[in-house]
């Protein structure tokens, strides 16, 4: 990967707002520090006929039946290129320890989980938005292709406390497996689980 490319495309630092905020899709919780579990999906990953049936869904079970339609890998499913996984990887942890800290992530199919810990000057946003821009044009390079790569939004939510930091990142690293994908965590390449081999441990 040329830093030149990596550099261009991932944005520079900027104030953004703190706190809830909205780009007229999903809510965002933008708290400046602490610890964020982030999904973003490929744009074809949830077709209009699913979106339609979670919106009309309890808003509680929401979520999970987002995540599950998401494990369903509908769509085009070019994350599981080897090529674009890999890819995608090598974005998340380009920027560790100067941007965030990453502390989980998982490159499935039809979309990503990061674990991160949010750094002060890199809001959540710039952040997101800078792994999207290249990780999108760079997909979309290596795929001969042009278009809309990611869904325009992402889901956030932050961690409150050590027990919810582990059973996330188990839940992000295990993603693979539950979904019928792998065996055991350990055997799917394009995650920390298959990366690293062993956790990190907590920063809360």
């Amino acid at each position: 990967m040329a830093d030149a490319y990596v550099e261009e495309r991932a944005g520079s630092p900027r104030s953004g707002p703190v706190g809830w905020n909205s780009r007229g899709y999903l809510p965002h919780f933008d708290a400046g520090r602490g610890v964020q579990h982030i999904v973003f999906r490929l744009a074809d990953a949830l077709p209009a006929a699913v979106l339609s049936r979670l919106e009309k869904s309890p808003a509680k079970e929401r979520v999970g039946a987002a995540e599950a339609a998401l494990d369903a890998g509908l769509g085009s499913r070019v994350l599981g290129d080897p090529r674009i996984a890999a890819m995608i990887c090598d974005a998340l942890r380009y920027f560790d320890a100067r941007r965030y800290r990453l502390e989980a992530w998982c490159v499935m199919p039809t979309h990503v989980h990061v674990l991160v810990e949010q750094t002060p000057g890199w809001p959540l946003a710039a952040v997101v938005h800078g792994w999207k821009s290249f990780t999108g044009n760079r997909a979309n390079e290596i795929l001969g292709r042009r278009g809309r790569f990611w869904s325009p939004d992402y889901f956030d939510r932050i961690i409150r406390g050590e027990p919810d930091f582990e059973a996330t990142r188990r839940y992000i690293e295990e993603n693979p497996a539950t979904a019928g994908l792998c065996a055991e965590p350990a055997a799917w390449r394009w995650s920390s689980a298959g990366a690293n081999g062993a956790r990190a441990s907590s920063p809360l």
